[in-house]
């Protein structure tokens, strides 16, 4: 026996490494040997294609003889090849795979059903044919392999985030068939943890050296030439794995896991075909393990897979009910956390828990997020509501300057409701097993001692690909081994449950989760926001005049299937990649087609309702305007008259209602007309008696006074609406990031005096316009507008920008001081630091708002409006909006061309709340409407909807569902009723009677809560309740909670007392403008109150989405749906 040798840590380690290495000594090493025998396929034929066709349809193409090492392409292009095979008989008993190597990501096709990814990023480079060839098996087959012309990551030029390359050619560089050597592979695995174990544990730990030990052995007594070899160094090795740990260890729970983008450096079509490649070669991995769990969001791509490969959706439903498959996350897809609109927040969950408890039979409870760019601290409310108890993601560990503190934590929303958050520790959701990795879970994890438990998700991800057996094996091996923490294949349900049990230790985080880089999404991409939020608010539109029109004919169907398809394809859109512009030209471009085809269709709708509402109404034919708002609007509309011109009209509008539009032209109203007036020094002054602009020769702002206090708002010696322009070069991640330092680069965009001129010279409208050159290649115009009764001046910008790396914003330094300023988020509102005290602070100094941010002191403030940008900041005392950008990847064309956009800023009196800064924003927002009459107008106005408290917004009226919400911040309570009276028949045939059913439904007075009610439908006009009936109110509140939001269905139509025909419910989601919640910091909307709404036409149920509990009076039926109790008849 050999005396034992001296050891020297760096040789023996690498000593070993070579042995296992892909690259060195693969012609003696025991990786050399991973593959015996091989042989080429028997033939290789081809055809290419610039579509993605369906494989019934590609097998039927002429396919031509091709070589190893041809060329095709190029990129998005499709090659399909035919693979003809024969397996050697000498190969009887042995494992034979088809082995492929190509640029682009392939499917393999087996009897016409997909059957592997083959990915060379993805560490899939073979398929198993057979893991055991027998006497009797066919030695002949035929496959398919369909390549598409992008890798995982796209086909960027360059660089991964570079625009692609159009150009770019593609090449198979192997397809043969060989035997695979499982013992080798066993044996490669083992030896590669053991050198992890050695490096991770490092030399001061005496089971690194045992590791490196052992593996030195194993390297001795394997001979890669000689077989028998082989099971004398797996026993070291199991050996080694089998000292177990003690019971303290840390337990990770790992999970399968694939994030694919749904869209970003590829197109939309191209992620259909990710998921089948990922998720197929999941199914393989489920089969022979049935131990692995994985992890799948996004119920988009489910139902893209559902559509594209029935098969393999029925066999993910099949491992969803095993367990093994589990969809995650609640949404429709991965949205973006910060910049769509809360109303589309709801429907993402919406959606998606449907789509989920429809195809797998469950809902989901935790929020899956991994990879987005922020999330609203109204995130947890809207979560709440809609059964979610759990939310995962990883992307805080990006952040620039401060380390997030917490790995596992409450997460507490505006309106105190909480779910328990985790960060996997080992800041990824594309783990690979290794054990340097399942250390660095333990290692970085900053709640030690709090929770002894933590997510480890592994996959390849961002482009597809998912685990691979290697990663199984790796971990199943580490199950329980002396000096690293357990691991175990587990699920998400598991994990948080195993959390729950330590949350009396785990702190809490309240508000917003802010990413701190990719702060430059918010603007990106300009064109993508603005249709973003178009969208947002047609179909807003389109659901309320339709419910409007269900109640006023009997005719009219309410449009589901339409606004679902229209919503979904929002939804889609608002995947973190797309509406944040950090994505490629092609997406860009398909986001805008997806856009005009929601504008296009929704105005179909709109004009729909419209007529249905005029139906049988006396008068002659004209204009119908509409208000989508719940509250009276006055306001200078532009009317289509005859011939194409147009004239302006001072509108009165109703709640939630329309009035016919005038006829002729009316004279001014009491209150006082606008005045303009240009000096003879070239600059112009606008007064309507409540702000009074004076704008200097260049178009820059030099006073704003609120004329009732004299109140000045523009700083002494500065100037407002003053552009400036910005050197605008991140670090790497172009499209995504505006680092701190461009702010150092300001420079002043100066106009030449003598361009301002008088528009419209006053009465109901004036204005002043100007030009403005921002540099040689772009170019500014702007009018500047003040309509007669109105709190704010409007500032309607065109732009054609063609820069580089630029970045162009819009300053008002306020005569205003506060350390904080407010910004308006989801359903609500928050508070940041104008000042840089901490790196916390400075770390923001791009922030992200929707329609209004505002600078207040003790009795005055500065508001400041948008349709349709979302980067903001306010630093010291001047209020900024980001407004267009230049960055040149992955788009080179981002953002180039022509822009219109519209602004405004409001001075104010008081708070923000009491002045009206938030019904300003949304009348910004929402245009009254001007729909043509098919038939004759209405001679009356009307409004379906009142509501008693200023604090109140109801936010959405629709089919089934509906929603109030908040904007200030106390407790309120309000009101909500039909205003004055039902409306009349469809037929005409009853007159209008007082309101007969129960009053107006009040609202709890706990602040900082959504609601979602529902609203019954009956006939005649007049609410109704079931005879006996008590007056539905909301419970009262757990003691030391307020009250949970309640999202509820009826099963089935239920008739109610007076109704011609049996109804349904309809909801309506409401959310409060609250009151400033006093040292909170932070503005909340919080439920209230809805009344019975009658109908004479059953609307669409749609199936409750919110396993929570139950209004007094409502009980569950055997599929846990909510129903009315045996006091309402049984039904």
């Amino acid at each position: 026996m050999a005396a034992p040798a001296l050891k020297h840590w760096r040789t023996t380690l690498e000593r070993v490494e070579k042995f296992v290495s892909p690259l060195y000594f693969t012609d003696c090493n025991l990786h050399g040997r991973l593959f015996g025998d091989s042989c080429p396929v028997a033939a290789l034929s081809s055809f290419q294609t610039p579509e993605r066709l369906p494989y019934q349809e590609a097998v039927r193409q002429e396919f031509r003889p091709a070589q190893i090492g041809d060329s095709f392409g190029p990129t998005w292009w499709t090659c399909w090849f035919r693979v003809e095979l024969t397996i050697p008989e000498a190969w009887v008993g042995q494992e034979v795979h088809l082995r492929w190597e190509s640029d682009g990501e392939g499917l393999v096709w087996r009897d016409g059903e997909p059957v592997q990814g083959l990915t060379k990023e993805g560490e899939k480079t073979s398929y198993v044919l057979t893991d055991r060839l027998e006497e009797g098996d066919p030695r002949s087959l035929t496959l398919y392999v369909e390549v598409a012309c992008n890798g995982l990551l796209g086909a960027g030029k360059g660089s991964m985030i570079a625009a692609p390359d159009p150009e770019k050619m593609f090449q198979v560089s192997r397809a043969e068939l060989a035997v695979f050597r499982r013992d080798v592979h066993r044996l490669l695995v083992d030896l590669e943890l053991l050198l992890g174990i050695a490096k991770g544990l490092g030399e001061d730990n005496q089971r690194s050296f045992q590791a490196l030990y052992t593996a030195n052995q194993m390297v001795n007594v394997c001979d890669p030439a000689q077989p028998e070899t082989f099971p004398v160094a797996q026993a070291l090795a199991s050996r080694f794995f089998g000292q177990r740990g003690g019971e303290s260890q840390h337990t990770i729970h790992a999970m399968g896991h694939c994030h694919i983008d749904t869209a970003w450096l590829w197109p939309f079509k191209e992620t259909v075909r990710k998921c089948a490649r990922s998720w197929v070669t999941a199914v393989q991995l489920m089969e022979q393990n049935p131990e692995f769990i994985f992890a799948c969001s996004q119920a988009q791509q489910l139902e893209w897979v559902k559509s594209h490969y029935p098969g393999l959706h029925a066999r993910l439903q099949e491992f969803a009910c095993r367990g093994q498959f589990v969809p995650v996350g609640g949404t429709w897809v991965e949205m973006d956390g910060n910049l769509p609109s809360g109303e589309a927040m709801v429907r993402q969950f919406l959606q998606g828990q449907n789509f989920f408890l429809q195809e797998f039979g469950k809902m989901c409870s935790e929020f899956w997020l991994p990879d987005t760019f922020g999330y609203s601290a109204q995130l947890p409310q809207i979560m709440c509501s809609c059964g979610i108890r759990y939310f995962l993601t990883q992307k805080l560990s990006w952040n620039l300057v401060n380390s997030f503190p917490h790995h596992t934590f409450f997460w507490e929303g505006l309106d105190g409701s909480r779910v328990l958050a985790h960060f996997p520790p080992g800041d990824s959701y594309g783990m690979q097993g290794s054990v340097e990795e399942v250390l660095k879970t333990v290692v970085k994890n900053r709640d030690k001692g709090r929770t002894n438990h933590s997510a480890f998700l592994f996959g390849f991800g961002d482009g597809g690909g998912g685990p691979t057996q290697t990663m199984v094996d790796r971990l199943k091996r580490l199950h329980n081994t002396d000096g690293l923490p357990r691991v175990q294949l587990s699920s998400p349900g598991r994990l948080f449950s195993a959390l729950e049990t330590d949350s009396g230790q785990l702190c809490t985080w309240v508000g917003e989760l802010f990413l701190e880089l990719h702060n430059g999404t918010y603007t990106t991409h300009a064109q993508i926001k603005k249709g973003n939020r178009e969208c947002e608010r047609i179909l807003h539109d389109v659901e309320l005049l339709s419910s409007l029109a269900v109640a006023r004919s009997a005719q009219f169907l309410y449009p589901a299937a339409q606004l679902q398809d229209l919503w979904r394809l929002l939804l889609l859109n608002q995947f973190h990649d797309v509406v944040t512009g950090s994505c490629i030209e092609l997406v860009a471009e398909e986001a805008m087609c997806h856009y005009e085809d929601i504008r296009a269709h929704g105005n179909t709708l709109l004009s729909a309702a419209a007529a249905a509402l005029c139906a049988g109404e006396p008068g002659p034919e004209g204009l119908l305007i509409v208000n989508t708002l719940p509250w009276k609007r006055t306001e200078v509309l532009a009317l289509p008259r005859p011939g194409g011109a147009h004239s302006l009209a001072l509108v009165t509008v109703p709640s939630m209602g329309y009035a016919p539009a005038p006829t002729s032209l009316q004279p001014l109203p009491p209150q006082q007309p606008v005045f303009v007036v240009q000096e003879t020094d070239g600059s112009v002054t606008l007064d309507n008696g409540i702000i009074r602009v004076r704008l200097d020769p260049t178009g820059c702002l030099t006073s704003l006074v609120l004329v009732a206090s004299g109140r000045e708002a523009i700083a002494e010696g500065t100037v407002g609406n003053q552009f400036v322009l910005f050197d605008d070069v991140p670090l790497y991640w172009d499209a995504w990031d505006v680092m701190d330092y461009h702010l150092e680069t300001r420079k002043p965009v100066r106009g030449q005096a003598g361009t301002l001129a008088v528009g419209i010279e006053g009465g109901m409208r004036g204005s002043a316009w100007f030009l403005l050159q921002i540099s040689p290649n772009s170019r500014l115009s702007q009018e500047v507008v003040l309509d007669v009764g109105c709190p704010y001046v409007r500032f309607h910008t065109e732009v054609h920008w063609h820069e580089a790396h630029k970045f162009l914003k819009v300053e008002f330094p306020a005569r205003v001081r506060s350390p904080q300023a407010t910004y308006e988020v989801q359903f609500g509102h928050l508070q940041r630091p104008t000042h840089h005290n901490t790196s916390w602070d400075w770390a923001r100094f791009e922030v992200w708002a929707h329609r209004w941010m505002d600078l207040s002191e003790h009795g005055f403030g500065l508001a400041l409006l948008n349709d349709c940008k979302y980067g903001a900041s306010v630093r010291g005392n001047v209020l900024s909006l980001s407004l267009l950008r230049a960055p040149k990847a992955p788009d080179a064309t981002a953002d180039m061309g022509r822009h219109e956009f519209t602004y405004a800023l409001m001075p104010h009196k008081g708070s923000f709340q009491d002045a009206g800064v938030i019904p300003a924003a949304y009348s910004l927002n929402f245009p009254l409407l001007a729909l043509p009459a098919p038939g004759p107008a209405p001679a009356a106005a009307w409004s379906a909807f009142s509501v008693s408290s200023p604090a109140v917004v109801l936010e959405t009226v629709k089919q089934a569902r509906g929603r109030v919400a908040p904007g200030a911040g106390s407790p309120a309570g309000s009101t909500l009723g039909p205003a004055h009276r039902p409306p009349p028949s469809a037929g005409g045939d009853q007159p209008p009677e007082p309101h007969a059913g129960p009053p107006a439904v009040r609202g709890p007075r706990q602040p900082r809560r959504l609601l979602a009610a529902h609203v019954a439908a009956g006939s005649g006009g007049r609410p109704l309740r079931p005879p006996g009936a008590a007056r539905p109110r909301w419970p009262p509140a757990p003691s030391g909670r307020p009250p949970e939001a309640h999202l509820f269905s009826l099963p089935s139509a239920v008739p109610v007392a007076g109704a011609a025909t049996p109804t349904k419910l309809s909801l309506l989601r409401v959310g409060f403008c609250l009151w400033k919640a006093w040292g909170g910091g932070a503005h909340f909307h919080l439920p209230s109150l809805i009344h019975h709404l009658l109908n004479n036409k059953p609307l669409t149920q749609e199936p409750c989405y919110s396993p929570c509990s139950l209004p007094k009076g409502l009980s569950p039926d055997s599929q846990g749906r909510k129903t009315f109790p045996q006091a309402f008849g049984g039904k």
